[in-house]
């Protein structure tokens, strides 16, 4: 192939020449001998070779022509050697396909802007108790809050927690809602595609309701009707009036799904202090310039009023501001950040075996390399030729390492848990394309420049090259960081598959086999009044009762591990003692039947269970947990005691002092908790019910006949179902999820460095083949030589453990909050994971030590 200066530079040469000749044969003329001659005109018009170089139009098209040549040099030298080629990159596409697949599903959560105006200005703000992990507002105490001064330049809220409407209009279906003020979207700069927002007027009580449509919900219920603004439509049997079309992309503030927004409306003249308020969770946007601290400091004046308005709780609640991206990502930040290490750490071995298998090769090739300096190649030359055979290498392995990222994410897509924040939006897009790309040179760069670091001396052209060549410590030291980071990964996998066994061997306190439940939510349009409640959950009751094959039923408003309702120990109070307001204990409560305790299989340890003449509105009992009772009888006194839990509640009786059960999240300590009979209080009624079954029958059977009972109750009531074994199962997904992750990936790092140890012990023996063919001509037995290839396996291993121990010290104390009742800095795990490092290391030595003992010392004394 010719460039297309090419034949322009020939025709330069052609004319060059003609002068030349000319300007000699006119000096001949003028008397002068026909060398001089020639030599004159030479020097007048310069060597042909460099007018040439000095005639090109820019340096640009030098490099380009140059870069050309590099490339087909490398191309060539990549069919020339096929095997070396596919390994090479099969072993860049692993590392860079895992590092583009975690990259792609943690760039939504560390690094990409959320899909709102000036995201970084959005925080979520409130009141944090240790009755949750999240900052939330009391109704009354938000709506004094906007009316006073603030940092904040908007302030929106929303109800928690997802509800469900009934949309009937034709072919009837459940939809989702969440309620929000006015001021919800324009404090995230959201505007509908069509309609408007709510107004103010629209966001009150007793007012004709208006909803805005998702997008999703739009396209697949209304085909995408732009007419659909001013329709009515039926919500729970009531008219709603259709008022805007939200976004494609627009999504609630904290993750949830929601088919519809419908305003908040809350009933600001029916709230007064004392009464229980509703719990809202409430959002912000900064004013310009102000930071989240100063936000905080400028609230602390509203804070202070509202804890004087609420003294109880002074000790328990503090405020809390802090990003919407930190509210929503929570503990997934920190995962994220291990999983993207951990992948890291894997590309490095990866790039450290491609950079041993380039190194190999260019010691094969050292005369080659010898012949082009003896002829004048520059080492700029031949580091760009090395790093453009490499980069060749690395693009290669990028595109295939493109359909390894996609594999991969779809399996972190199929086996992630719920929860995981934005996991299901990870895709293979340009963005990942870029940093694949990046990825890719990057790493090319990096094992491309391995092999030039020593440069062979035209020395070995001389034929004094029977002397093996000494070896290299590069490529020592990159088996030894190989073993460093590998032990590093085994460490953490080890601590995260420790802590996941640990969790899955929680005691519950129950018997969670044989048990499905059911959780139903009546609607409160539909089912507005508590009698019309009662009477359905009594009617669904005794249907299932019936049932042969159910050996117990009993119903709850929430079904453990989940910790139901809760308060603080400081709201309790005992006949004769004061409230203690400096108390911080969290205490979990349930309303459960009779049969709630004999269900699960839960021990009562004092007193009684319920019965059913419990259940009756003026009998006032209760039934406190074994760690409760504790708590607040630490003489063993609790029967027939008094307590209530709400100043202006009713006193109860406790009759019973239950086993503790686990209701809490699994990896954390249960809290203390009592029970209350099954809806003995009208006000505290909300419609939900969680049905519990004990039952040697198939599941998916008794699936059937619940839904089979609710639809013969209610056509339209929905009902979500599940085993307690699936339930409990649920509370490990998120650990389970990032330890096969990381235990992958330590996998994969191990094979890569027992890869790279069988490389460089192989390539060891080749080298010094000759030296090992003289030691057995002297009389050297197979077990010296053996000590002798093992005592450098020795020194890069015991290098490498060092290394890694150190590191694996640091990463131990990052994991610390991932890990569940391990030690972060456990002395077993971190010698089991050195000895099974270890004892890899040594077995991809021996095969090629082993091999160096069979050595014919004649055929190593011809050895070149």
């Amino acid at each position: 192939m010719k460039w297309p200066w090419r034949k322009r530079y020939d025709e330069l040469d052609e004319e060059i020449r003609a002068h030349i000749e000319m300007s000699a044969h006119e000096r001949q003329e003028r008397g002068e001998s026909a060398d001089e001659a020639r030599a004159a005109a030479r020097r007048e018009f310069g060597n042909v070779g460099l007018v040439k170089e000095t005639t090109r139009d820019t340096w640009s098209d030098v490099w380009i022509e140059r870069l050309w040549q590099d490339v087909q040099y490398g191309l060539r030298m990549m069919r020339r050697g096929p095997g070396f080629t596919i390994i090479a990159v099969l072993t860049v596409a692993l590392g860079i396909g895992a590092t583009s697949a975690v990259f792609s599903a943690v760039d939504r959560i560390l690094f990409r802007s959320l899909p709102y105006p000036q995201d970084d200005r959005l925080v979520s703000f409130g009141l944090k108790v240790p009755i949750t992990t999240n900052e939330f507002m009391l109704a009354m105490d938000y709506i004094e809050w906007r009316r006073a001064p603030s940092p904040f330049a908007q302030m929106a809220s929303m109800v928690p927690g997802e509800r469900n409407f009934d949309l009937t209009e034709r072919n009837p279906i459940r939809v989702t809602f969440a309620a929000v003020d006015s001021h919800f979207l324009p404090t995230f700069g959201i505007q509908p595609i069509l309609g408007r927002n709510f107004t103010s007027e629209e966001d009150r009580p007793h007012v004709p309701r208006v909803a805005l449509l998702s997008y999703g919900l739009w396209r697949s219920r209304y085909g995408g009707d732009p007419n659909i603004v001013g329709r009515s439509v039926p919500l729970d049997g009531q008219p709603t009036r259709i008022i805007g079309v939200l976004p494609a992309d627009f999504e609630m503030p904290l993750l949830t799904r929601a088919d519809l927004l419908i305003p908040e409306a809350l009933d600001e003249a029916s709230m007064t202090r004392g009464r229980p308020q509703m719990a809202l969770f409430t959002f912000a946007r900064l004013k310009p310039g102000l930071t989240i601290a100063q936000s905080r400091a400028a609230l602390q004046p509203l804070f202070a009023q509202t804890m004087k308005v609420d003294p109880a709780f002074r000790n328990e609640v503090e405020l809390s501001v802090r990003s919407l991206r930190e509210r929503q990502m929570g503990d997934a930040k920190l995962a994220s950040l291990v999983l993207l290490g951990s992948v890291l750490a894997l590309l490095l071995l990866a790039s450290t075996n491609v950079a041993n298998l380039l190194l190999a090769r260019a010691a094969v090739r050292q005369r080659e390399t010898a012949v082009r300096v003896a002829l004048g190649a520059t080492t700029a030359r031949l580091v760009r030729q090395a790093v453009t055979e490499s980069m060749l290498l690395s693009l290669a392995g990028a595109v295939a390492g493109c359909w390894v990222a996609y594999g991969l994410l779809r399996l972190f897509v199929s086996i992630a848990p719920q929860g995981i924040p934005r996991l299901q939006q990870a895709t293979i897009d340009l963005r990942v394309l870029l940093v694949t790309l990046a990825v890719a040179l990057v790493s090319g760069l990096v094992f491309g420049l391995a092999p030039v670091w020593r440069q062979p001396k035209p020395d070995i052209l001389t034929g004094k090259d029977a002397q093996p060549i000494s070896p290299s410590p590069l490529r020592q030291i990159l088996v030894t960081s190989q073993i460093a980071v590998s032990l590093v990964l085994l460490t953490g996998a080890s601590l995260l598959l420790r802590s996941l066994w640990k969790l899955q061997n929680v005691p519950l306190g129950m018997d969670a086999q044989n048990l499905v439940t059911a959780e139903i939510r009546l609607g409160p349009y539909k089912y507005p009044q508590e009698v019309q409640q009662r009477a359905f959950f009594e009617q669904l009751q005794t249907r299932l009762k019936q049932i042969p094959g159910i050996n117990s039923l009993a119903l709850s408003d929430s079904v453990p591990p989940s910790y139901g309702m809760m308060t603080i120990d400081s709201n309790i109070e005992i006949p004769g003692r004061s409230r203690t307001p400096q108390g911080t204990g969290v205490v979990a409560f349930r309303e459960v039947t009779p049969d709630y305790f004999s269900t699960l299989e839960t021990k009562i340890l004092e007193g009684r269970g319920f019965r059913d003449d419990d259940l009756f509105p003026g009998e006032k009992v209760v039934i406190v947990s074994d760690a409760l009772a504790r708590r607040l009888f630490p003489n063993g006194d609790a029967l027939g005691k008094s307590m209530r839990f709400d100043v202006n509640g009713s006193w109860r009786t406790i009759v019973g002092v239950a086993a503790d059960v686990q209701n809490n999240a699994i990896e954390q300590q249960s809290y203390p908790e009592f029970y209350i009979p099954w809806k003995d209080d009208p006000e505290e009624y909300f419609g939900i019910a969680n049905i519990i079954i004990r039952t040697p029958v198939n599941p998916d059977t008794v699936a059937k006949w619940v839904r089979s009972e609710v639809s013969s109750i209610d056509p339209e009531q929905p009902v979500s179902i599940q085993t307690m074994a699936q339930r409990v199962s649920k509370l490990a997904d998120r650990p389970r999820f990032n330890a096969v992750l990381l235990t992958l990936f330590a996998l994969i790092g191990v094979c890569l460095a027992a890869i790279g140890m069988y490389g460089v012990v192989g390539f060891l023996v080749a080298q010094r083949t000759h030296e090992i063919g003289v030691r057995m001509a002297l009389g050297a037995a197979p077990r010296d030589i053996l000590r002798l290839v093992f005592g450098s396996v020795a020194q890069w291993t015991v290098a490498g453990a060092l290394l890694g121990i150190g590191g694996s010290w640091f990463v131990a104390r990052m994991l610390q909050t991932l890990i569940f009742q391990v030690p972060p800095h456990d002395p077993w795990l971190f010698c089991g994971a050195v000895l099974l490092l270890v004892s890899i290391a040594f077995v991809a030595g021996y095969i090629p030590a082993r091999r160096a003992t069979r050595v014919d010392p004649m055929v190593a004394l011809r050895y070149e």
